[in-house]
């Protein structure tokens, strides 16, 4: 191949490189030290005369300084492209709308607690706190819970042991009333008016409608001349806030160690309205075809608990109720197992955000 048919042929290649690699493919055909197609022509300038010799050395010598300048003046020109190539691409359009931050909630058992005590501030009523690890004189004989009593069993009640013992059986709580034992023992002088969350702990078999862990509110008021009408007008003015306002509200009689006269309070059901049937004639899942759903305990404070803590019956009276956290949310939303709160499932809290 001559050298004009050659500077011609490199010179079409160049046209057609599209990337860097496809440079160093053309450099390779025409300049490289064993097989370019110029190092060939220099080769063979053995075989010349001195004349031909000088004037193809020549030649060739500046037909390679011309393709090595077109190759760096091609790359060159494709490594400018490639640059403003990444920087359009990786261009910030600051009009675009930003990337949405998922941000984290409370849990619907906190935000649940969150609201009801939110419901009995507005009636005057603080929220108080108090330990998870009780004593056996706080959870249960100040609240006239006898010593044969059966929750007292070791199958019910999880008993621990402390590092300093001081000769009180210790045990986790079984339900949020020792708070008010602790602040009525601490202020003995009414009015007190209060309501205590927390978690409790019972030894249960989890299933779909009972956990060893769930969490409780209380409520206790103490002063003169409180009455059962009083008890019952609070606990009808929570329904109808946490529900809706045409939430019905039922009291039936029943027992509880710490109250006299005790009762539970139903309230009508979300999902018959007191029908006690569905829309095709079954009976009613959500109240068991009640019409009822049971919400709480609840009954005027038992004399003998107010003499345990110092506070005189005969001039005080006062009425307490206790909530399950979880039943209450899960009558309102219509969950059906206790578990799905305890799973950190994000499908499902996610729907509480």
């Amino acid at each position: 191949m001559d050298l004009k048919s050659l500077e011609s042929e490199a010179l079409k290649d160049l046209e057609q490189v599209k990337t860097l690699s496809d440079i160093d493919a053309v450099y390779t055909k025409y300049l490289g030290r064993k097989d370019g197609e110029l190092t060939r022509v220099l080769r063979h300038l053995g075989d010349l005369t001195p004349e031909e010799k000088k004037e193809t050395g020549r030649a060739a010598n500046v037909l390679k300084n011309f393709i090595e300048e077109k190759i760096q003046t091609k790359q060159k020109s494709l490594q400018a492209s490639f640059q403003t190539f990444q920087i359009e691409s990786q261009k910030i359009d600051l009009t675009l709308p930003g990337t949405p931050y998922q941000r984290g909630h409370s849990h619907p058992i906190l935000q649940a607690i969150q609201e009801i005590c939110q419901i009995f501030q507005t009636l005057g009523f603080d929220v108080v706190e108090g330990p998870e690890v009780e004593t056996d004189q706080n959870n249960f004989s100040d609240l006239n819970i006898p010593d044969n009593h059966p929750a007292k069993d070791l199958h019910d009640t999880f008993y621990v042991k402390l590092k300093e013992e001081s000769g009180k059986p210790y045990l986790l709580r079984t339900h949020t009333s020792p708070v008010q034992i602790r602040l009525m023992k601490e202020v003995k002088k009414p009015p007190i008016r209060v309501v205590a969350p927390g978690r409790v702990y019972r030894h249960e078999a989890t299933d779909a409608t009972h956990a060893a862990i769930f969490h409780q509110v209380e409520g206790l008021a103490v002063d003169a001349n409180i009455t059962f009408a009083d008890l019952k007008g609070t606990l009808e003015y929570f329904a109808k806030h946490y529900f809706d306002a045409e939430t019905k509200v039922r009291f039936s009689p029943s027992y509880f160690p710490f109250v006299e006269p005790g009762a539970e309070m139903s309230v009508l059901c979300f999902g018959c309205r007191g029908t006690k049937k569905k829309d095709n004639g079954d009976p009613c899942s959500l109240c068991k075809g009640s019409g009822w759903i049971e919400m709480l305990g609840a009954g005027m404070v038992h004399p003998q608990v107010l003499r345990n803590v110092g506070i005189d019956p005969e001039k005080n009276t006062g009425f307490a109720f206790g909530m399950g956290v979880e039943r209450i949310i899960m009558t309102r939303l219509g969950v059906d197992n206790i578990r799905t709160f305890l799973e950190s499932d994000l499908r499902f809290l996610e729907q509480f955000s």
